[in-house]
């Protein structure tokens, strides 16, 4: 089974670690409910409505088959009871369905939040691991940057002697403000 069709769903839910919750028992108990449920409500309907004139509910099969769509709250019209008991059946009927799917689809809920928020936690712990250990890392490494650094300059300033390079701030082929070296002429400007 795919693990994303609703029976495999259905089946972790029931049989898993996290299966064996309150929420799963809650819904076992309301599906089982609901099932008996149902069965006795076609056998209670069946005597109420046979006699009634223009009566649509009139065997075993056809209740059956109105109080799951009714349960269900699909209301297909084909079969509908017509006596005033038949009514207050049907009104449990549909009110046992719908508590039926609230729960159902509260424990499916509550599984899907409770798995959410275990991964949450795990994908927490392994940053706060990751985050401690990139930490350290990261460190290390402008350290090792900071390093190469102080070579790097400590290398340009022992290799640059005064006059035999062109330094920050001077112009290539001329000297500095003040230095007698300033060109072909001596003079700027002529």
């Amino acid at each position: 089974m795919p693990p994303s069709s609703f029976l495999y769903v259905l089946r972790r839910l029931l049989t898993g670690a996290h299966g064996r919750g309150l929420h799963a028992k809650a819904t076992a108990a309301a599906s089982a409910f609901t099932a008996l449920f149902l069965l006795a409500s076609s056998l209670v309907i069946v005597p109420v409505e046979r006699g009634a004139p223009q009566a649509t509910i009139t065997t075993y099969p056809r209740a059956l088959w109105w109080s799951i769509e009714t349960a269900t709250t699909v209301g297909y019209g084909d079969t509908y009871p017509v006596t005033a008991w038949g009514r207050v059946i049907a009104a449990f009927v549909m009110l046992v369905g719908i508590a039926t799917f609230s729960i159902v689809t509260a424990a499916i809920a509550t599984w899907f939040v409770n798995n959410a928020a275990r991964d949450a936690r795990r994908l927490a712990a392994d940053a706060g691991r990751l985050g401690q250990s990139g930490e350290r890392e990261a460190e290390e490494a402008f350290r090792a940057l900071h390093d190469r650094f102080d070579r790097l300059e400590h290398a340009l300033t022992n290799s640059t002697a005064p006059g035999t390079q062109d330094g920050p701030g001077r112009r290539q082929g001329r000297g500095a403000p003040g230095d007698d070296r300033r060109g072909d002429t001596g003079r700027e400007g002529t």
